[in-house]
């Protein structure tokens, strides 16, 4: 099949494109390379007038005249690659706002593939229209909503998730969902939320290419090395400041046995480079299942302190800890850090127990696969 990706979160589509691509399909990726992460795109896409002055002026002109010049742009963007966008047998499509334009230009970008191309597939993943809903009439969930109904996040920064409530994407939500063949949730962060809804078609586990992630197994010869990479951007979301705390306590509580590496907003390439010394890695602490930084980390053998509720451990049918969940809880967070730094084994254990996990189910032909049998079983 001849396969188009649309959006890229966390290298995703690049995995998926991996395994596809290992089943003899030809696929292509049109999107963003997710901020200073620099993915790979086949198709780049760049947001302009998106920060420092150019931003200012671009908030002011649309208080005048309405008109979003960021979207405009993305749109001239995709207008030159549309000759290359067209009569794929599958689109998927990663998020309900992929080009992150308002209704009028991501309708257009979207218009343009519905009508060019055989069959499109929309992907639950990230907040949306139906999780960012689920969230404030289940408060109690445990997702990225916490921190912001605490006051920690002011309504400016949560703009990305808050819009999603809002008329004009309700808009682009009903248009997605009158003209897709279905929807696929990446975790159970997703699958939980989309439980009953309309053309929901199920959850495919991340596809993870663990061929190209390489397993070692952790041995401590010195100190046990922690580490907390840190994007400023979700700072308050994915629970840092629960971290930062723990890490501090942790730090004087066992000054000679832990070495603690902190990094903040860097490139994926110099991420993965600062994490491969440690043995444990601090991920987040809002959700039910593992996203993809914590799940290549656990395909190297890392230890990650992560989302893995009783959801999760059910869901797969787990006996053995493959990770250590993680909670908004500072006292809890030292004691199972303690209890890891005060019985190493456990950290080789954990470890080898991580890369099985994934390997298994993770797969990223596997995952590939079982895309391909969903797209198939869908007419047009």
């Amino acid at each position: 099949m001849n396969i188009l990706l649309v959006g890229e979160y966390s290298r995703l589509h690049n995995s998926l494109k991996e395994g596809l691509e290992q089943l003899g399909h030809n696929v292509v990726i049109i999107g963003f390379s997710d901020g200073f992460k620099g993915f790979s795109v086949d198709f780049p896409l760049e947001q302009k007038w998106n920060s420092g002055l150019l931003k200012k002026g671009k908030v002011l002109l649309y208080k005048l005249t309405g008109f979003n010049i960021t979207s405009w742009f993305t749109y001239r963007q995709f207008r030159k690659y549309e000759d290359r966008l067209t009569n794929f047998d599958v689109v998927q499509i990663i998020n309900e706002n992929a080009f992150y334009c308002g209704y009028f230009y991501e309708k257009k970008m979207l218009q343009f593939l519905f009508q060019n191309n055989k069959k499109v597939f929309l992907m639950c993943c990230g907040t949306d229209y139906t999780t960012v809903n689920y969230y404030f009439e289940n408060p109690s969930f445990m997702s990225l909503l916490p921190p912001y109904l605490e006051g920690k996040i002011k309504a400016k920064n949560f703009e990305g998730v808050l819009k999603f409530r809002r008329t004009a994407f309700k808009k682009t939500h009903d248009y997605l969902y009158k003209n897709i063949q279905g929807v696929i949730a990446s975790d159970l962060d997703y699958h939980i939320p989309m439980q009953g809804k309309d053309k929901y078609l199920g959850m495919i586990p991340n596809p993870i290419n663990s061929d190209k992630i390489a397993f070692a197994p952790l041995v401590i010869e010195d100190k046990i090395v922690i580490f907390h990479g840190i994007n400023s951007e979700s700072y308050f979301k994915k629970g840092n400041d629960y971290f930062e705390e723990a890490l501090a306590i942790i730090e004087k509580k066992y000054p000679n046995q832990v070495e603690i590496i902190t990094t903040r907003s860097i490139p994926y390439a110099q991420y993965i480079d600062l994490y491969n010394r440690a043995h444990i890695l601090l991920d987040m602490v809002y959700g039910y299942d593992q996203g993809f930084h914590a799940l290549e980390a656990m395909a190297k053998g890392k230890v990650v302190f992560t989302c893995a509720e009783k959801e999760f451990y059910d869901y797969y049918q787990l006996q053995e800890r493959v990770n250590i969940n993680a909670r908004p809880d500072v006292p809890y967070l030292v004691d199972q850090l303690s209890q890891l730094i005060e019985n190493p084994n456990d950290i080789t254990e954990i470890g080898k127990n991580a890369r099985k996990f994934v390997e298994k189910e993770h797969n990223y032909i596997t995952s590939a696969a079982q895309y391909c049998s969903l797209w198939q079983t869908k007419n047009k």
